[in-house]
């Protein structure tokens, strides 16, 4: 089965790629793995923003790191890579974080159980939660990819 089929499996339906908003590119592909660049929680159009254990709830910091889960799988697509995915092997996930907020882990879920539903064994991956003081354009969460690729 394809990952596309597997997607509409799911009920899932991958948004456009974000562009770069800095000097970079959304993904490198170099010697059978893909670096994918950190990606940002874009839902319905708009940017998820605010500051867990502040502003923004645990279960809206796992959707916004599954729509960040999204977006990765959505620059693996427009990069044709998407059914070359091999394993995912890991997710940084950096949690725009209150200074007594400590389940980092739980937001990060989001993403890491997205891969297991869509790439079932393949999907299973180290894994870094990370809170920090301030994300790019104040999002609430980001998450980068190394992810193995064939051929």
């Amino acid at each position: 089965m394809t990952i596309e089929k597997r997607l509409a499996e799911l009920g899932l339906v991958l948004p456009e790629p974000a562009a770069p908003v800095a000097s970079y590119v959304p993904l490198v592909h170099q010697g059978g793995f893909v670096h994918v660049s950190g990606q940002l929680p874009f839902v319905d159009g708009g940017l998820v923003t605010g500051r867990l254990g502040e502003d923004v709830t645990i279960e809206d910091g796992i959707m916004a790191a599954r729509a960040c889960g999204m977006m990765i799988l959505a620059q693996l697509k427009a990069a044709g890579l998407l059914d070359r995915v091999e394993r995912i092997v890991k997710l940084g996930a950096f949690v725009n974080s209150a200074p007594d907020f400590t389940d980092q882990p739980k937001v990060a879920n989001g993403a890491s159980d997205l891969m297991s539903e869509v790439f079932g064994e393949k999907g299973l991956h180290a894994r870094a939660a990370v809170g920090v003081p301030a994300l790019p354009l104040g999002a609430a969460v980001e998450v980068d990819a190394v992810i193995a690729i064939s051929g």
